[in-house]
């Protein structure tokens, strides 16, 4: 089998499993979109997956931290608000950026998927030739 084919195979590979990770990363972000404050501990934290690739494929480099800063919300009756200031810290995660992102990811993870399968087309035909 030529070793470019297998090259694409596992090119395709290391990328599904990279957008995988990084759906599953959006998926946490959103799930803990509302979490907030609770007895000094601060909410959830938007996080975010670095990847890195090269001739050998995609690679997760790290999961980062998103420095911006905490919603804040007015509201006095909730039993989390500050007792001075009345604001309620929220996490820093934005639903509809995740959103986006989520169908960024989904659209790579397509991608992937049929890199692979037309790798995987080209294997068979090549087989398919050599048997000819």
């Amino acid at each position: 089998m030529n070793t470019g084919l297998n090259s694409a195979l596992r090119i395709s590979a290391s990328g599904l499993t990279a957008e995988r990770f990084r759906l599953d990363v959006i998926s946490s972000n959103i799930a803990n979109a509302n979490t907030m404050k609770v007895n000094g501990k601060d909410p959830y934290r938007r996080r975010d997956v670095a990847l890195v690739g090269d001739e050998n494929g995609v690679q997760i480099q790290s999961v980062v931290m998103d420095n911006r800063p905490f919603r804040q919300v007015e509201d006095r009756s909730n039993p989390n608000a500050d007792p001075n200031t009345g604001m309620v810290t929220y996490s820093n995660v934005e639903p509809i950026e995740e959103m986006v992102n989520m169908i960024g990811a989904s659209r790579a993870y397509e991608a992937n998927i049929a890199a692979f399968e037309s790798a995987k087309g080209m294997i068979k035909d090549a087989l398919t030739i050599g048997r000819a």
